[in-house]
């Protein structure tokens, strides 16, 4: 009886007031997000301080100035809505951080289109307004839809890689390959295109295929951010 008790008393017990400070400039950051499609300027501009630094998914760093002269409604043909889907924060004071996750749904020319933004934000209380100080957007990088290649094209993938003093063994493994370095696990490699490769859950690395005059496969470029390492067909 005592635990029928306890367990009604916990279902019945009230969930924790929200923070108003919270709630307010979750409000506060959604009108900011609806005001970009039509390129509201004026919500913005309100919002910012005079300071205030926006860096965006492309690791650009603007200025208040800069960042507002960049607010323009979307061009012919396209439209869309970016709604908060996850939003959290403490409070400090005068200062708020707050993370929040965006979730834009976009029509371009017809094709719909989708993407999640991860927004870290510093506001700071100036007199009785919460002011927007700095924002840093990022967009969650997702895994390239993988294509099946032909076993011939898998075999004539697999084999020993060199960079340096390191090894890689590429192998078949029914309709897809694996890679491994040195003696660690392998792991999946997948194709994005028949000369584009990739790792699941490494959105941010590609393994370009490059060939011989022959046709036969020379080299694996590991990139990642425009940076390469050429792995050297060794077998």
């Amino acid at each position: 009886m005592i635990h029928l008790l306890l367990a009604a008393a916990v279902v019945a017990a009230p969930a924790p007031a929200p923070d108003p400070v919270l709630a307010q400039l979750r409000a506060k950051d959604q009108a900011l997000l609806d005001a970009i499609a039509p390129g509201d300027r004026a919500v913005w501009d309100r919002a910012l301080t005079a300071d205030a630094y926006y860096v965006d998914e492309n690791g650009e760093v603007f200025d208040r100035a800069k960042f507002l002269a960049e607010i323009k409604p979307l061009p012919a043909g396209a439209s869309g809505h970016i709604s908060i889907a996850a939003y959290d924060g403490v409070v400090h004071g005068n200062v708020a951080l707050i993370r929040m996750r965006g979730d834009e749904r976009e029509l371009f020319h017809g094709a719909a289109l989708h993407a999640d933004y991860l927004m870290t934000e510093t506001w700071v209380k100036q007199g009785p307004e919460w002011k927007l100080a700095m924002v840093h957007a990022y967009v969650a990088a997702v895994d390239p839809p993988a294509v099946t290649l032909d076993a011939a094209a898998l075999d004539g993938l697999a084999g020993r890689y060199q960079f340096g003093d390191l090894t890689m063994t590429v192998r078949r493994d029914g309709d897809h390959l694996t890679r491994a370095q040195g003696a660690g696990a392998a792991r999946p490699l997948l194709a994005e295109t028949r000369d584009v490769l990739f790792t699941p859950g490494q959105p941010r690395v590609r393994w370009i295929v490059e060939r011989d005059a022959g046709g036969r496969v020379a080299r694996l470029i590991n990139r990642r951010e425009g940076e390469d390492l050429v792995w050297t067909r060794a077998d």
